[in-house]
């Protein structure tokens, strides 16, 4: 038997031993929203189903890697925070990588990616991936028209390994209007909290939008394969777009019903004589609310 799948094993007995998880049947994505529901209590049993298919991951031992692309002001961020904000970060991780270094640059183009890939019981986000080559890098001309060709050509391969290695790989195209790009946008400069996302190249993506848009549809073309898909996701609308991609991410991945089990505190260690110090000898924060 391979060693991490004796590992796998031990850790799903483990889980069945000490009670932490119990399994009552299948998850239970939703196959459509309720007639009446209020986003907040929606988004809350979505992220419960969340926990549950994370926790399937880890004891299961699958690999995961979602991948966020789209517009400027999409919505991307917004819905990795949705689906993070409950999960375990010691089994779901966010990468978004900065511009490459010189070294990185003198290296096989997937190479920085590739270090980012889950290990088995790992789920990983892109925030943007390597669609930087198919969309910024070309059309601000980060890259040569051969690295850009060679890219095109090669991504499907380089995807088809990944699946075939056992990865399951789902992708999102956050897809938002110019109209409600704009307002977006117009929001950021208005709002100081929201004004420090406003970068030089999102004006200059402004001034490129149909470049961007043709670029997207080669990249579409090219990339959008029966065993790696692109799922698009109307974005105009945030709530609502948050709401369907979480769901329909939830129907990617077979999961159990698994739910923590009732357990019963211990009782606390009585007292035995020992003396705390002072409060006055460490340093308090200063109660200002």
């Amino acid at each position: 038997m391979d060693p991490d799948d004796d590992l796998l094993k031990q850790a799903r007995e483990h889980a069945r031993i000490e009670g932490h998880w119990h399994v009552v049947g299948k998850g239970q994505p939703p196959e459509a929203k309720p007639k009446r529901y209020k986003y907040v209590e929606e988004l809350a049993r979505l992220q419960l189903e969340l926990l549950k298919l994370q926790e399937s991951v880890r004891l299961e031992g699958h690999r995961v890697v979602v991948i966020f692309e789209g517009r400027d002001a999409a919505g991307k961020g917004g819905v990795i925070k949705r689906i993070t904000e409950c999960l375990n970060p010691r089994y779901c991780r966010v990468v978004a990588l900065g511009t490459p270094t010189e070294r990185e640059r003198g290296q096989w183009y997937f190479q920085r990616y590739v270090e980012h890939l889950p290990a088995r019981g790992e789920i990983v986000l892109f925030d943007r991936s390597w669609y930087n080559r198919a969309g910024v890098e070309h059309v601000m001309g980060f890259c040569s028209p051969d690295e850009y060709q060679e890219f095109l050509r090669s991504c499907p391969l380089f995807e088809e390994m990944l699946v075939r290695s056992g990865i399951h790989l789902i992708k999102y195209w956050f897809s938002v209007s110019d109209a409600v790009q704009e307002q977006r946008f117009a929001e950021r400069m208005q709002n100081p909290m929201k004004r420090w996302k406003l970068s030089p190249m999102d004006i200059e993506s402004r001034e490129r939008w149909v470049d961007y848009s043709r670029a997207k549809d080669v990249m579409l073309e090219h990339t959008d394969k029966k065993l790696t898909p692109w799922f698009i996701v109307d974005a105009d609308d945030k709530k609502k777009a948050r709401l369907n991609c979480i769901a329909h991410l939830l129907r990617q991945l077979p999961y159990k019903d698994l739910r923590p089990m009732q357990i019963a505190l211990p009782p606390r260690q009585p007292d035995d004589g020992y003396k705390r110090p002072k409060k006055s000898n460490q340093r308090w924060v200063k109660d200002r609310y």
